[in-house]
């Protein structure tokens, strides 16, 4: 029983930190605790089947509950490290009584002050596997906290850039930006249609870093990809209705940079929901937005 309850609780803390791994600094990555975690919180904030404030709360609430999972699973592998060599593999301070409580309670006790590095001295170890288990689990909490940190400092910059471009469409589409792209200088449209290109290459290059940014959404139009990502087919018609030569291959690079994103929308987060119309319109119908005209 020590050994089976020793190795539960070891492939529950190989898992957390298999799941950090691959959410965090995996290439292109995205943990299965994160995902679920993630997914759970997209789908309660569309209860309400409305825009509003609340819905925005689905990407912080998943970041914070899949935080809280990793943690939990640490706290519980360990724990059952320790349960199976309570109380006579650990020496207890004057002020506490192991009779007075179970092994349970004492086991999650000492796992909980280890994890959050709080080092009370009240539960010493007393084998040597557990004067090394004990220290290791206050590193393990200690990465808990740096990868929290870490983890806010890499996506919301990533979300500053996804905004920023959907800021650009909507900007581009009120003053009328296809029309110069159509008949305008030749430059100025290539300009347009580059610039545009670049930054949903960043964007789609950050949903393959960071695929939780995905179910991070945003109640204002103007600042949704969702909501603006449309203006780009205009842009890309535009351009290959232009008489300019460098206006066209321009045009045909742009329409590429969106169906490479729109293939990774439905490969990773809509499904097979049909082609170009069909993916726009069912990326603003799952971040509650509706595609400008």
């Amino acid at each position: 029983m020590t050994w089976a309850m020793t190795a539960v609780g070891v492939l529950l803390i190989l898992y957390a930190l298999r799941d950090i791994f691959h959410t965090l600094w995996h290439p292109a990555g995205f943990g299965t605790l994160s995902r679920t975690c993630f997914r759970i919180m997209w789908r309660v904030t569309k209860l309400s089947n409305r825009r509003s404030h609340s819905t925005e709360l689905a990407g912080p609430l998943g970041l914070l509950a899949t935080l809280g999972t990793w943690t939990l699973f640490s706290i519980i592998g360990f724990g059952l490290v320790y349960l199976p060599r309570m109380p006579d593999g650990f020496y207890f301070g004057s002020s506490l009584e192991p009779k007075m409580s179970s092994d349970v309670v004492a086991s999650l006790y000492l796992s909980i002050v280890a994890v959050a590095t709080l080092g009370l001295g009240d539960i010493l170890p007393a084998t040597p596997l557990l004067r090394i288990v004990v220290p290791i689990e206050a590193l393990v909490g200690f990465l808990l906290l740096t990868a929290g940190v870490s983890w806010v400092l890499q996506l919301y910059p990533a979300l500053i850039r996804r905004r920023a471009l959907a800021r650009r469409l909507t900007t581009m589409a009120r003053c009328g930006a296809s029309e110069v792209v159509e008949i305008g200088e030749a430059s100025v449209a290539v300009h347009y249609l580059e610039g545009v290109r670049g930054e949903m290459a960043t964007v789609e290059m950050d949903l393959v870093q960071y695929a939780e940014s995905y179910y991070f959404r945003e109640v204002r139009s103007d600042t949704s990809l969702a909501a603006a990502l449309s203006y780009v087919v205009d842009l890309v018609a535009a351009g290959e209705r232009s008489s300019a030569p460098e206006v066209r291959n321009a045009a045909m690079m742009l329409a590429a940079a969106l169906g490479e994103l729109l293939a990774l929308l439905r490969r990773e987060y809509l499904g097979e929901v049909g082609g170009e119309t069909e993916t726009l319109a069912a990326f603003a119908r799952d971040h509650r937005q509706s595609s400008p005209d």
